[in-house]
């Protein structure tokens, strides 16, 4: 049973190829902060059907993966997919797995509201678990763009004060 008004940050990447990996890093810095209630941060690393019982148990998935778009290096999107062919046409090494477990989540009638942050990066071919400096200058300014998205989907839903 899904929470009314519950949010899961998803960090999604493989933490051992560098820039392929930011969603993991996003999660990681996310998980050290105090978040209001109802809000939850998880790795999903490579994604696949094993996150498919955490995307099940929350009504709003706020998800972080690099992308291979094309676009400069560091272009930060936010993309709001209803079906699975709503994804970046080139999204990283998991392209398949996150298009098959939202085709799931629509199967079982069960998609949650998904927000999806991409961040470009100019190749998966690098190794090693450091971001390469243009990708980690952008880190302050997603954390900030994910944590505003926090608090406007908590205000929309009156689950905290407004302050003027």
């Amino acid at each position: 049973m899904k929470a009314a008004h519950s949010i899961l940050v998803l960090g999604i990447g493989n933490y051992l190829m560098a820039d392929e990996g930011v969603g993991v890093h996003i999660a990681e810095a996310l998980s050290m902060e105090t978040l209001p209630p109802g809000v939850d941060v998880l790795d999903g690393g490579t994604g696949g059907f094993h996150l498919l019982e955490y995307l099940q148990s929350y009504s709003t998935i706020i998800m972080i993966d690099a992308t291979l778009d094309n676009k400069p290096p560091g272009t930060i999107r936010l993309i709001k997919p209803r079906f699975a062919a709503d994804f970046p046409r080139a999204m990283s090494t998991h392209d398949i797995g996150l298009k098959d477990l939202v085709g799931a989540l629509q199967l079982l009638g069960s998609a949650p509201d998904i927000q999806l942050y991409v961040i470009s990066i100019p190749s998966i071919q690098e190794q090693g678990v450091e971001l390469t400096p243009i990708i980690k200058r952008k880190i302050p300014a997603l954390l900030d763009l994910i944590r505003q998205h926090i608090h406007r989907i908590l205000v929309d839903n009156n689950a905290v004060p407004v302050i003027a």
